[in-house]
């Protein structure tokens, strides 16, 4: 076996009824290292007994309880490895086991403690679907409104972590929001965050996530953690907004009134709803702001 570096690097495979993937997959990676750790997230069916024959470090649920709890399992258990990388890396056989040097590379060299396997960087001979590609590039620029780093692919589960990130960032998301909650709170940690290219295969038997549920949970995640980090940004601006429309129709209302001395019911309706609508949402940004704040201030945060 070629050891990939001198540091000991963990690989954790987050895997739910893969078994038509997975002896594949760990048999490539130990072609590059015998730290491999599985996360069998409630699977039903021989994922967790080939993992386990194959030499391969299982953590199990008891039932599936989603992409995000087994992120955050690997997580857990790569901290009582003492290892000093863990490698994120697909149980479906979409990611390569060559990428995996490009990876962790960045950590190595000490340029980065965060590391993402981007599918946009290369383009050349990329097979992402198009409405894949869509998707990732919304959410990617959602996320981006959030972090110092501008990122091309945010929602790629091939990444490295350095082992200075742990315990500090163990996420709370269970779904596949957890990708961008991640790096939301690398980044408030103030961890170096960088992308590498990588390639990825579609084709063939590979699992995927229903496209629509998939990104409808991920913005939900996204919009949630933005919403905590910048409360006034994400609820003041629209209040702001709503509260200047408010009053433009309270003043045509009155107007309207002043000339024609008749009450234009649908111009006042606007104004009263766009003026609560801004005062709603400029409350809830001084309240959430408060909360966070005084949340933190109570953990040392």
């Amino acid at each position: 076996m070629n050891d990939i570096t001198e540091l000991k690097v963990v690989i954790g495979l987050p895997a739910y009824n893969e078994e038509k993937n997975i002896a594949k997959v760990i048999s490539n990676l130990k072609n590059i290292t015998d730290h491999i750790l599985v996360c069998n997230d409630g699977s039903t069916d021989q994922t967790e007994i080939i993992a386990k024959n194959m030499g391969a470090i299982v953590v199990s649920h008891a039932k599936n309880t989603g992409y995000g709890s087994a992120i955050a399992s690997l997580f857990t258990k790569f901290i009582d490895l003492d290892a000093d990388i863990l490698v994120t890396f697909d149980a479906d056989g979409q990611h390569r086991v060559e990428d995996v040097q490009k990876v962790i590379e960045p950590i190595q060299k000490n340029e980065a403690d965060v590391v993402i396997g981007s599918r946009f960087l290369d383009i050349t001979d990329q097979e992402v679907p198009s409405y894949r590609k869509f998707g990732i590039k919304t959410i990617t620029n959602l996320a981006n409104t959030t972090i110092n780093a501008k990122l091309t692919d945010s929602q790629s589960g091939f990444r490295a972590y350095s082992k200075r990130v742990f315990p500090h960032i163990i996420p709370s998301e269970r779904g596949m929001g957890v990708s961008t909650e991640i790096l939301i709170k690398a980044d408030k940690s103030g961890f170096r965050i960088k992308e590498v290219p990588i390639k990825i295969l579609y084709s063939g038997d590979t699992s995927t996530h229903n496209p629509v549920s998939h990104g409808a949970s991920v913005i939900l995640s996204t919009m949630k953690f933005i919403s905590i980090e910048h409360p006034l940004k994400f609820y003041g601006i629209p209040g702001i907004i709503f509260l200047a429309i408010g009053l433009f129709f309270v003043g045509w209302t009155i107007q309207y009134f002043s000339e024609f001395r008749v009450f234009p019911p649908i111009l006042a309706l606007i104004s009263v709803g766009s003026t609560l609508f801004g005062l709603m949402f400029l409350m809830t940004a001084i309240m959430l702001y408060s909360l966070v704040n005084v949340v933190r201030e109570k953990h040392g945060a």
